[in-house]
């Protein structure tokens, strides 16, 4: 199996044709010159040495180098293997609002970008816990399913916006309901959510849901984001309206989270702009028993960068011995 670890610079080989159109006009321009000199057959008799032969085959050399370097700065690797891969953690699901409300700017440069930073930055320092993403508003759905990839984790962090559920609304119930069935454990002591939302539940008994989610095991833990005193929704340059015409203001819904991180016997906390409220959640979770895990992973990458680098050396030297003039038809001259 062939992986390029940076196969970015691959761009990088458009300088190979390059080099080649570079010297045909080197070449366009020094016949032009000569040109003026004279005519141009008769100067080239009064450099019987120059030879454009050996120009075209430095540039050659040069350009068979530059192949062999750039492949080298992708740093192609060899050899990977499956290999499995045992971790004792938790399994932690998040709930991420992706509601209109969540535009509102509380915080810079909103609700819902601050609450991606935050579990980015959470995702940083996992270190054997499982964690996957469900994203909802008026319906949910699983954005990562529950996983140890880190990586994968904040890439598909980064692609969340408020267009990633085209139904609006804010369905804590079904929420909850789609990351509990998102776990790959059925132990009752290492499953927890963590439901990030300004909490206003437009739809659903989220209080039946979070009862039944507690009978499982699973612990539900709540961050609210917003203010009490809430903020208009900007969306498209302007302000949202009602169907009166008024401006929306979103509002944090305290109440209903606490009632549910009761319910689920976790902890609800308001977020702020300097501490958002994951870390004390993720210290708590990390008190839970832990899970032992299995799985496959790829591992032993062979680096075959040095090999290319040695190669593209040697045709950058070649190019440097090669010399601009003819090969003369004898070697020695006979001494007078």
């Amino acid at each position: 199996m062939l992986h390029l670890a940076q196969a970015q610079y691959l761009i990088l080989l458009l300088i190979v044709p390059l080099l080649f159109v570079f010297y045909a006009v080197y070449l366009a321009v020094r016949r032009k010159r000569i040109s003026k000199i004279g005519d141009p057959a008769l100067v080239q008799r009064l450099m019987p040495t120059a030879s454009t032969a050996k120009g075209w085959l430095k540039v050659s050399l040069l350009a068979v180098a530059w192949l062999f370097f750039t492949l080298g700065l992708t740093r192609p690797q060899l050899g990977a293997r499956l290999k499995e891969h045992q971790t004792q953690g938790s399994e932690i699901m998040i709930a991420l609002d992706v509601s209109n409300s969540m535009l509102a700017e509380d915080y810079s440069p909103n609700r819902l970008e601050r609450s991606k930073l935050a579990i980015s930055r959470i995702v940083d320092k996992l270190a054997g816990d499982r964690i996957g993403l469900v994203v909802f508003a008026g319906q949910s759905f699983v954005q990562l399913p529950i996983t140890a990839d880190y990586v994968s984790a904040k890439i598909f962090l980064s692609s969340i916006n408020t267009e990633s559920v085209p139904v609006q609304g804010t369905a804590l119930a079904e929420a909850l309901t789609s990351s509990a069935r998102s776990f790959s454990t059925q132990s009752s002591r290492s499953r927890a959510i963590i439901l990030i939302t300004d909490g206003e539940d437009h739809e659903g008994d989220v209080q039946a849901a979070a009862q039944a989610i507690a009978d499982e095991g699973i612990r539900i833990y709540c961050i609210g984001v917003g203010s009490p005193q809430g903020k208009p929704i900007p969306k498209n340059g302007e302000l949202m309206k009602d169907s009166n015409g008024e401006i929306v203001v979103s509002r944090l819904d305290e109440a209903v989270l606490q009632e549910i991180a009761g319910i689920g016997g976790g902890k609800y906390v308001r977020a702020g702009n300097s501490e958002f409220g994951l870390n004390p959640i993720i210290d708590d979770i990390r008190e839970m028993d832990k899970e032992q895990f299995q799985s496959l992973v790829f591992e032993d990458f062979n680096e075959q960068y040095m090999y290319l680098f040695a190669i593209a050396l040697f045709f950058l030297i070649l190019e440097m011995l090669v010399s601009d003039n003819r090969l003369k038809h004898k070697l020695f001259k006979d001494r007078v």
